[in-house]
């Protein structure tokens, strides 16, 4: 198989991590009016093909049983190219091996022409282990050439598949949506957009504000997992299908699912699913849970407010000296940074619209509804 020597560049990460999300959030609002719809989508069909051929991804998805020659051939690969590797590492021992034996004949035969006693058999000896490391060579590069046929017949296979499936895609979509009852709307749920019919019952504007803002942040920072699949996929492609691990797809996504945990806080805090411990606070009657939750905002906001001023200390900074990765990759930081004072402001605005929800309920016990219950997962 041929080597990847693709590199992520950074503009593309940056933008990537913007764009990708608002195109997601635009199709998932353009499917939510589209009810009911097809149970499989051509497009959809399209990106597995291009994205998960290898694997038979797209057959998976139109539940065929040809995805398993796709699975076989790809476990065919993997195996080759293990082999591949192998005798690759066994050639550079060879070759090592022969810059070893020349340079032992070498110095024997500068020993000899110095006169010294035993360099004539020092001399028999290097040629001998030269002549075997030779041919070891030989028949390392013979091995090593057939596992290359071998690769290579099998990722033309491949992609003879692959072209033929392309092909046949259509058909077999339509074929596929006969069988299956199209899709309703139950069946698709986003709880950071289904929630935004529940902002009216938020006593303040502020609030109200507040509470879209974060679900709107929360849903943005959402599919940056989905990007986390595409590269992760394309780094075990690129590492076990063509030998070319990458030295950027697991900084770029660690530093991604950092900044998600930061700026979806604000989002968990409006949702309740923060962990807390309510062994008491849940037999209280609603007052006596606003004022508990009044008296322990205090050390809420201690936490915040040290995180926003630390947080946009390090992201200044950073950004004042240019700071990068000190991987090979050389990210910048600034914008990873950033994501500190960003995500305490969110959380700090959705803590100040919950004390004041929790003011309210206080003041005027039945008026106002407290989340008080962690909401279900989905």
């Amino acid at each position: 198989m041929p080597e990847l020597n693709f590199v992520l560049p950074h503009w593309l990460y940056w933008s990537g991590l913007v764009v990708f999300p608002l195109l997601a959030i635009l199709v998932y609002r353009f499917h939510r009016s589209a009810f009911p719809r097809p149970a499989v989508s051509l497009p959809l069909s399209y990106f597995f093909l291009l994205s998960g051929g290898f694997f038979g991804v797209h057959r998976l998805y139109l539940k065929s049983a040809w995805a398993l020659a796709f699975i076989a051939l790809f476990i065919g690969i993997l195996f080759v190219n293990v082999e591949v590797r192998i005798s690759r590492e066994a050639m550079s021992g060879v070759n090592n091996s022969i810059h070893i034996a020349e340079g032992r004949l070498q110095r024997a035969e500068k020993a000899l022409a110095k006169g010294r006693r035993g360099a004539e058999q020092r001399i028999q000896q290097a040629r001998e282990r030269l002549q075997q490391a030779r041919s070891e060579q030989a028949a390392t590069a013979e091995a090593d050439a057939r596992w290359d046929r071998l690769s290579d017949a099998l990722a033309y296979a491949m992609l003879t598949l692959l072209v033929i499936d392309a092909l046949l895609l259509p058909r077999l979509v339509k074929r596929r949506n006969q069988i299956e009852p199209p899709v309703g709307e139950e069946n698709v749920f986003c709880p950071a957009v289904e929630a935004e019919h529940d902002d009216d019952r938020e006593p303040f504007l502020f609030s109200r504000v507040v509470s879209r803002l974060n679900g709107l942040t929360g849903e943005f920072v959402a599919y940056w997992s989905l990007i986390a699949v595409f590269v992760y996929y394309y780094e075990v492609i690129a590492r076990y299908v063509f030998n070319s691990p990458t030295n950027w797809a697991h900084e770029s996504m660690f530093l991604m699912f950092g900044m998600q945990y930061l700026l979806a806080g604000g989002f968990v805090l409006r949702e309740g699913a923060h962990v807390r411990v309510d062994v008491l606070y849940q037999y209280l009657p609603m007052r006596g849970k606003a004022l508990v939750d009044i008296l322990t905002s205090v050390f809420f906001f201690i936490f915040t407010l040290t995180l926003l001023f630390t947080g946009w200390t390090f992201f200044h900074d950073a950004f004042e000296v240019g700071e990068v990765s000190f991987t090979e990759w050389a990210i910048p930081y600034w914008p990873v940074k950033f994501a500190l004072p960003l995500g305490a402001a969110l959380l700090l605005l959705q803590g100040i619209a919950q004390l004041l929800k929790d003011i309210a309920a206080f003041l005027h016990p039945g008026a106002v509804e407290l989340d008080t219950e962690v909401r279900p997962e989905t």
